[in-house]
């Protein structure tokens, strides 16, 4: 359901550019990100950081693309907020010692540290490919806006689940390990 939740601004997204241009999905991503912060607080009374930056991220990036009626800014938002996470992980770690995937998943699963070490610089990995990727379709590849549209949905959601399942596989043999 969380997966669904933080989907819901890039599947508003797409619907919107389905139905209307770029610069409508724009602003409905935008509003829907604030709507998902608002429904976070009125349940949680609190939202977490990922959700603040992505909405400062969005707000920029989108705000330059209305602002500008130039769909480059909204182009570059995805490769920024991965990047953003890949920062996040390697920064947190580098600086205070500190793996945030430990801090997120480390009550649901007891790992070696040379797995947490290993996980987070898989992810680290996987945020700078997507960014790449997205780059790649956005403007190298010369492909449509369309084309980057249904990449931005279809394709880093596959990639993400793909890379999620192999995280998964991974981990496996300790999660075994644990019930024993």
């Amino acid at each position: 359901m969380k997966f669904l939740f933080d989907l819901f601004p890039v599947l508003l997204f797409f619907a919107a550019f389905k139905f209307g241009d770029i610069f409508v999905a724009t602003g409905v991503a935008m509003a829907a990100t604030v709507a998902q912060i608002g429904w976070t607080w009125f349940r949680h009374r609190r939202v977490d950081g990922m959700l603040w930056a992505s909405l400062a991220i969005i707000t920029i990036f989108g705000g330059a693309t209305l602002l500008l009626h130039d769909e480059t800014f909204i182009k570059w938002k995805p490769t920024v907020l991965y990047w953003t996470l890949a920062l996040a992980l390697a920064g947190s770690r580098l600086f205070f010692g500190r793996n945030l995937i430990r801090t997120v998943l480390g009550e649901q699963i007891t790992l070696p540290d040379p797995v947490w070490e290993k996980l987070n610089g898989a992810w680290i990995g996987f945020f700078v490919f997507m960014g790449i990727a997205n780059l790649a379709v956005a403007f190298a590849l010369g492909l449509s806006t369309d084309a980057w549209v249904n990449f931005k949905l279809f394709g880093g959601m596959g990639l993400m689940l793909v890379f999620a399942l192999a995280q998964g596989l991974m981990l496996s043999k300790y999660i075994d390990e644990e019930k024993k």
